[in-house]
């Protein structure tokens, strides 16, 4: 090992020291598990997993479903350490209150709480006894993974363009709506194909769910073949639909020949300096899940945040092209600007538009989320516990993550 890589290894290790000290009490930790030692349940798709099986099952489902392994390099992007109590506020406009970090901590479900001014780390906090080898499952942040290898994959000449149709990389899908709409309007959500997304146990993401996550079936194509009928045309209309990513990760797969954990791992997670291995649920037939289903540390979540910051950059090296992330956060068309795509956010290439100042963030269920800030270099990770999928807690993650901007604005020399 390099003297770097021995020096990195060590402040490693004193992160850690430090990170595991700084847990904190958290709510509704008896309905969550904690006198049971946050139960790992053995996945199921009925009855629906009960709150008690949240905390463990986020934070180890890489040992209840198959996965694949997202490999680490030899060499760790080293994180920096701030100033041990700051004081990070934010403004709870629900409320009409303010709150720092220790509140918004002691109101909300967060497993882990990360705040990161470039490569420094302002805060690091653990909840529900999670630690920081802990890797926590994404939910739909997984999307926005899936777009940035589809720009590799571009800038690599392995796709063409990305008005191509589906079909011309997976050809099971000749003929079929998903197979004729662009992979442009595939990563902008507007497909046009009808699929329905309520999280109700009865809903299509469900049947896409019992087709990948719960192996019920070969996987693949298979898992989408049910979903054809066209509502509206292509490119005019944005609905958050998780089959359209799941295309998406089998274009990829197809057009770079071989398993997306393996790409990730040597496109992005090792040039990026990852600290940990990742990993990536697999369906039936050993695809991974596109539309979710990735593993992977606080951490290493942050600086994957912190790559998408710097413009796909890290330590002097370019590893997913400017500009390319450039495109995935902005708005491609009208219908996807913030207020427009939804009543609040954006949509751009499988990542969701914060504002119109460039902020942009990856969300998932239950209050999973990266928010970036290219400006200020700021970047905060949540993974959490939320009691659904379409919680009210997600509203506080907003002000919270203006708040560290604001609070990282004002350390100077950071």
């Amino acid at each position: 090992m390099t003297p770097i890589g021995v020096r990195l290894r060590i402040a490693l290790a004193a992160g850690l020291a430090l990170a595991a000290s700084l847990a904190c009490a958290a709510p509704d930790e008896e309905l969550l598990g904690k006198s049971q030692g946050y139960p790992v349940c053995k996945l199921r798709v009925s009855p629906p997993l009960g709150q008690e099986c949240l905390v463990g099952i986020l934070s180890n489902f890489d040992t209840v479903a198959p996965a694949r392994k997202v490999s680490r390099g030899s060499t760790q992007y080293e994180l920096k350490r701030g100033p041990e109590n700051l004081r990070l506020t934010y403004w709870v406009p629900s409320d009409k209150r303010p709150g720092d970090l220790e509140s918004f901590l002691a109101q909300n479900r967060n497993t882990g709480l990360l705040v990161l001014k470039g490569d420094t780390v302002l805060a690091e906090r653990y909840q529900y006894d999670r630690r920081p080898e802990n890797r926590f499952q994404s939910y739909s942040m997984a999307k926005t993974v899936v777009a940035m290898l589809m720009g590799l994959a571009l800038a690599e000449g392995k796709i063409a363009s990305i008005d191509d149709p589906a079909a011309k990389y997976v050809p099971e899908l000749k003929g079929h709506p998903y197979g004729e709409t662009s992979l442009r309007h595939l990563l902008t959500m507007s497909s046009g194909v009808r699929f329905i997304e309520e999280y109700n146990g009865a809903d299509d993401v469900t049947t896409l769910a019992a087709k990948t996550i719960y192996q019920q079936g070969p996987g693949g194509v298979q898992s989408v073949l049910s979903f054809t009928h066209r509502e509206r045309p292509a490119g005019t209309r944005f609905y958050y639909a998780s089959a359209e990513t799941e295309v998406l990760s089998l274009v990829v797969r197809a057009a770079v020949g071989r398993p997306l954990a393996d790409y990730l791992s040597e496109k992005i997670w090792q040039p990026m300096g990852a600290e940990a291995d990742a990993s990536w649920l697999i369906d039936g037939g050993g695809h991974e899940l596109g539309f979710m289903g990735l593993n992977v540390t606080l951490r290493d979540w942050g600086r994957l945040g912190l790559l998408l910051a710097n413009g796909g950059s890290m330590n002097g090296r370019q590893i997913i092209p400017a500009e390319w992330i450039r495109d995935a956060t902005k708005p491609d068309s009208p219908h996807l600007r913030p207020g427009y795509a939804t009543r609040f956010n954006g949509y751009g290439y499988q990542t969701w538009l914060v504002d119109d100042k460039g902020r942009f963030a990856l969300l998932g269920v239950r209050g999973q989320a990266v928010f970036v800030d290219p400006e200020t270099k700021t970047v905060v990770v949540h993974t959490a516990v939320h009691a659904g999928s379409r919680d009210p807690a997600r509203a506080e993650q907003y002000p919270f993550f203006y708040g560290m901007i604001e609070s990282a604005r004002k350390l100077n020399g950071l």
